[in-house]
């Protein structure tokens, strides 16, 4: 039996919400713990599909792991430098687990990363660094990772091509235990990068800069754990923001800063959101019409995210006017643009760019979540269509939100998850066909 959500659109979002812990932040959280020789707990850690497999990789490992409540707590050390292969493929941020097993083990051996067919996700930068910081990479066969370190790891001066989040959090894991100093240049500088370095520090790391483009690392031998609780999820808060601009509504969000996802509220309110932003809650409402957004692009932090380019999307199907979403980090970031020309938008990519023209009648019918954030979007779109949505493959959406449904239908939806028969899965287009091409364009 297969699983699916069920919308019916058609019932503004009203009502608080709690932003719970971010995935991006929890996800570099249980691989800094490999390097840590006592216990940690980390407070309120939303029960994600992505969070079970990072326990399935420590339990791998030889690691202890378990619930206590909504706390996951983790103690190692690991016993054995072999990430389990079917779970290491299954996600991206498997790869982070590499330098902490280096720097305890001296050897990591994995499956190559998965995660979202979003576009081109090389490793090669994460490579290049730890091979300045005395990582050696071994034959090991196609989809196979295989690191060592025959001297241990060694403090270098990196300098990153590219802001890359995954790169960042790799070399600072691996510098925290590191021999000597590292100095990081071009680093990302998004607050989940922040959040990492903060929880090193308190396990007794010695971090500099994180937040900004230049990271001192002074290498520790070891590190103690500690409780910490993770910084909130703005992608969940940009989801929600999203999805009242979709329905309409009035929306509380709180325990998130706005500042975190700034850009989201800034074009919302140019669309013609109320956007009343006060301590770390916002308040946002829409009423009236939706107006075009015009041309925006993502970009690294502070910039929009490339995670909410969906979400605004499926606000933007909305509008009275023309927008467009040039997202400059994943060349295949709007998979979801077949679901919204199925639903009735206009909607037309070219390269990176989404362009959603005026016009468009959202009708439910059935769509495919394609992968994380996409399958998010077609869902907000899904609260502003008439009749009834099927989102098929909701596991997309799971590795990145617990309790999705359950949050939207205490805000008013009428939304559900249910299992049906058969395998699922929505009848393709032709390559020709599969994105609406131009107002009016025959399918």
């Amino acid at each position: 039996m297969e699983e699916r959500i069920v919308v019916t659109g058609g019932r503004p979002l009203n009502g608080s919400v709690k932003i719970p812990a971010a995935k991006n932040s929890v996800l570099p959280l249980f691989a800094a713990s490999l390097l840590c020789t006592g216990e940690v707990r980390l407070q309120a850690v939303p029960r994600l599909a992505d969070v079970e497999h990072c326990m399935a990789l420590l339990r791998g490992v030889g690691c202890a792991v378990r619930w206590e409540g909504s706390d996951a707590v983790l103690s190692g050390p690991p016993a054995n430098s072999t990430l389990p292969g079917q779970t290491a493929g299954q996600m991206r941020a498997s790869i982070l687990f590499c330098a902490p097993l280096l720097a305890r083990l001296g050897r990591a051996e994995t499956s190559l990363p998965g995660g979202c067919r979003i576009g081109a996700r090389p490793i090669d930068l994460h490579l290049a660094g730890l091979a300045k910081m005395g990582a050696v990479e071994l034959e090991a066969g196609e989809g196979r990772l295989v690191l060592t370190a025959p001297s241990g790891l060694h403090g270098a001066e990196i300098t990153l091509r590219f802001p890359s989040v995954g790169a960042t959090e790799t070399l600072l894991l691996a510098a925290a235990c590191a021999r000597g100093r590292t100095i990081l240049r071009g680093a990302a500088r998004e607050p989940e990068i922040a959040d990492l370095a903060a929880f090193l520090n308190r396990c007794g790391g010695c971090i500099e800069g994180a937040g900004s483009s230049t990271i001192r690392i002074e290498g520790r031998r070891g590190l103690s754990g500690c409780c910490f609780s993770p910084l909130p999820d703005r992608i969940f808060a940009s989801t929600l923001a999203c999805g009242c601009a979709a329905a309409g509504g009035r929306v509380e969000l709180t325990g998130c800063a706005p500042a975190l996802y700034a850009p989201v509220l800034e074009i919302l309110g140019q669309m013609g959101c109320r956007v009343e932003p006060a301590g770390d809650m916002v308040r946002i409402s829409r009423f009236g019409r939706l107006h075009g957004a015009g041309r925006v692009f993502t970009g690294a932090y502070p910039a929009l995210a490339t995670d909410a380019a969906p979400l605004l999307a499926a606000a933007m199907l909305c509008a009275d006017s023309e927008s467009s979403i040039e997202d400059v980090i994943f060349e295949r970031r709007f998979g979801c643009a077949e679901g919204f020309c199925r639903l009735g938008a206009q909607a037309e990519t070219a390269g990176r760019v989404l362009t959603i023209a005026p016009g468009g009648l959202l009708r439910g019918t059935v769509v495919e979540a394609p992968d994380l954030r996409g399958g998010a979007a077609l869902v907000l779109a899904g609260l502003a269509a008439r009749g009834t949505t099927v989102i098929t493959h909701p596991a997309h959406i799971d590795r990145g939100y617990a309790g999705f449904t359950e949050i939207l239908a205490g805000l008013g939806a009428q939304i559900r998850r249910e299992s049906a028969p058969g395998n699922g899965t929505v009848k393709k287009t032709s390559a020709k066909k599969q994105i609406c091409l131009a107002i009016g364009a025959k399918r």
